[in-house]
């Protein structure tokens, strides 16, 4: 295997532990270059990380020889320019997630996807996490029978000390994150359940902005019907009250339950069944996308699928654009 040589346009803060240091840390990996419009915090996080060059440009990383990958790990508002960019130059493609703003931009992604000889992954890293595989286990080896309802809860309180005003918080900024937190938060949730269930036969959904804190919208309610009759209902909510906050997503079959969080511990996965209720608790690795990014190093080396494809990818952004229209 050939060692895949990175480099991260907009090192910021999601990639201080999450999944900057995976690069360097899985086998076949190494973390070459990295790059922030910030010069000084370039430098800091490269020298802090052990990486030995570092841009304030994101064209000069990109034409660095020395990389045969890139991770665009900026707001999504770039990540199809950076990613068009990488693989025009022949560069293997890591994208964050949301992996766009919107399905159109991921289509034009897949277009020039399709027209490269190189390979794009998306970074819906839970689907690579022990927690949701176990889930996948018990769905897929019958524990609740047949699933008939999933019901996911994303209720939080507005945040603290202003900070949904902040002039530096890009998730409430639909010009640099497509919406609000809604899309921020729920790709991870709503990938996971294109994961488990396959493909989407219907969906529906809306965005209200409530409370008017911000520009964005603060609430959103959607439905997925799926081919194999899995119903999906979720509800997110980012302005009720801190005693009703919520993290929750329960699915009910023929036989019974699972229910588990997604965002807060602890990550307790709880079956119900005939056979009584069994709750399971995981920790998350301190480097929580570093078995995602195993699966992509293995996979731009040939010796594994696509652990996220585009085209997954595609169907989760109609998915999130149809819910995160304004109603009529």
């Amino acid at each position: 295997m050939k060692t895949i040589n990175w480099g991260i346009i907009g090192c910021g803060d999601v990639t201080e532990i999450k999944s900057g240091p995976p690069l360097y840390k899985v086998p076949n990996s190494r973390l070459i270059a990295v790059m922030r419009r910030d010069a000084a915090k370039a430098e800091d996080y490269a020298r802090r990380h052990g990486v030995s060059k570092w841009y304030n440009d994101a064209e000069q990383l990109l034409n660095d020889t020395d990389i045969n990958a890139v991770y665009v790990a900026t707001p999504p508002s770039s990540h199809l320019e950076y990613a068009l960019a990488g693989l025009k130059r022949g560069l293997n493609v890591y994208v964050d997630k949301p992996v766009t703003m919107n399905a159109a931009e991921a289509r034009q992604m897949s277009n020039a996807l399709k027209n490269s000889k190189s390979k794009l992954s998306v970074a819906h890293y839970r689907r690579a996490l022990p927690m949701y595989l176990y889930i996948k286990n018990l769905l897929d080896t019958g524990a609740i029978g047949e699933v008939r309802s999933v019901q996911i809860r994303t209720w939080k309180s507005a945040k603290p000390g202003n900070e949904d005003v902040a002039q530096d918080n890009w998730r409430i900024m639909p010009h640099l994150s497509g919406g609000g937190y809604f899309n921020d938060l729920s790709p991870h949730q709503l990938d996971l359940m294109l994961f488990y269930f396959g493909a989407p036969a219907m969906y529906s959904g809306f965005s209200i902005n409530q409370a008017g804190i911000y520009g964005a919208t603060d609430h959103t309610c959607g439905s997925i019907i799926f081919v194999n009759g899995v119903v999906v209902n979720g509800s997110w909510c980012f302005n009720v009250a801190q005693s009703e906050v919520a993290d929750e997503c329960i699915m009910v079959g023929t036989k019974g339950s699972i229910s588990f969080p997604f965002f807060n511990e602890p990550y307790t996965v709880t079956l119900k069944n005939s056979d009584g209720e069994i709750a399971k608790t995981f920790i998350q690795p301190k480097h929580i996308a570093y078995p995602m990014i195993e699966k992509v190093v293995n996979y731009f080396n040939g010796e594994g699928d696509n652990p996220c494809s585009l085209d997954d990818a595609i169907v989760l952004m109609d998915i999130i654009d149809n819910f995160a229209k304004k109603p009529l």
